[in-house]
């Protein structure tokens, strides 16, 4: 990436649902061998009436206040979400109005789920070195919980809601770090919400629940994940993508000062640092307060590490995603 991640601020909703939460609705559930095998504590749920759009409107006022930013040199708005509060117009657009941003800056949506913070940035860095914008605002913010069956206390242990709000920026210093990209489509229906767009609109089908293997409710028009198959793919692809990041830009595991992959959940994170050999000291787990947030989730575990001082300007990360569709990605940031 040649340009500059220059900030990164993050919104959290007000509510907060716990394991004992949520042993207390499903007294059954091994809580403590599903916590070892997550790493979640809690995480974040929105309010009713709360959206994605929402969170990423407050995630970029926290960045614009955090960081005393004019709001007139934003000149462009990329927004990450499954989500959004219409299926037209883009939120990129709503969001731009409750800013008060400027009329000659660019909006656009995107959809690409755990690898989104890496397309974004890639998004971004291409509209820089274009010399189309100079400061862009990359927005994910994902509500994925109100799309998860109330009883399916599965993926309810696992995800939890978040937004960030990132500010790249020109910077002619910078690294010209490869991004590597990859997709399996084969494997679109693993991690799914199949029902409410134009192939199976809604209400015309009915939605009937029924129950997998571990008793979790679910129908087609709440989120799906085939856990099993998301787990051999993330283990098997990930050691993959970070040796082809390395190779294209030309560095070795030593060159690295962390590594921050998608937060999927704690045994795939562990499971990854076994298979790439790579010291703990070096690979950055951050699940445990926030959940699974999808798109969210890394520029969290950045936001965080920058924050307590563990990550330093000058250090060399790994970032990289894998997950819904099924695609995978990462790059190396100079930070």
């Amino acid at each position: 990436m040649y340009n500059t991640i220059k900030h990164i601020s993050c919104y959290y909703p007000k509510n907060i649902l716990t394991n004992d939460d949520i042993h207390n609705k499903f007294p059954k559930l091994k809580i403590k061998e599903l916590t070892r095998l997550t790493g979640v504590h809690k995480r974040y749920i929105c309010g009713e009436g709360e959206t994605s759009v929402d969170m990423g409107f407050s995630a970029a006022e926290i960045l614009l206040a955090e960081n005393s930013i004019d709001r007139n040199d934003i000149d462009f708005i990329i927004f990450c979400s499954a989500g959004g509060d219409f299926i037209t117009p883009a939120s990129a657009c709503i969001i731009h109005n409750r800013l008060g941003l400027k009329s000659n800056c660019g909006a656009f949506d995107f959809n690409q789920g755990c690898t989104g913070y890496i397309y974004g940035l890639s998004l971004a860095d291409s509209l820089v070195q274009s010399s189309n914008a100079k400061d862009i605002l990359l927005i994910t913010s994902e509500a994925i919980t109100k799309t998860i069956h109330p009883e399916d206390s599965s993926n309810r242990a696992i995800f939890g809601d978040a937004a960030t709000a990132t500010l790249i920026t020109k910077n002619n210093k910078g690294s010209d770090n490869k991004f590597i990209f990859g997709t399996d489509g084969s494997k679109f229906d693993k991690i799914i919400i199949k029902h409410g767009r134009e192939r199976y609109p809604l209400p015309e089908y009915a939605e009937q629940d029924s129950l997998d293997n571990y008793g979790n409710a679910h129908n087609d028009s709440k989120f799906y994940m085939d856990g099993a198959e998301v787990f051999n793919f993330s283990v098997k692809k990930a050691p993959d993508l970070v040796n082809e990041i390395l190779v294209q830009n030309n560095i070795s595991i030593d060159d690295i000062n962390y590594f921050i992959f998608h937060q999927a959940n704690q045994i795939i994170l562990e499971t990854l640092g076994k298979k790439l050999q790579i010291p703990e000291d070096k690979l950055i787990i951050d699940i445990s307060n926030t959940g699974n947030t999808v798109s969210s989730t890394i520029p969290i575990a950045l936001s965080n590490a920058l924050k307590s001082g563990k990550i330093k300007r000058g250090n060399r990360i790994m970032i990289a995603g894998f997950g819904v569709g099924f695609s995978w990605g990462g790059t190396i940031l100079d930070i």
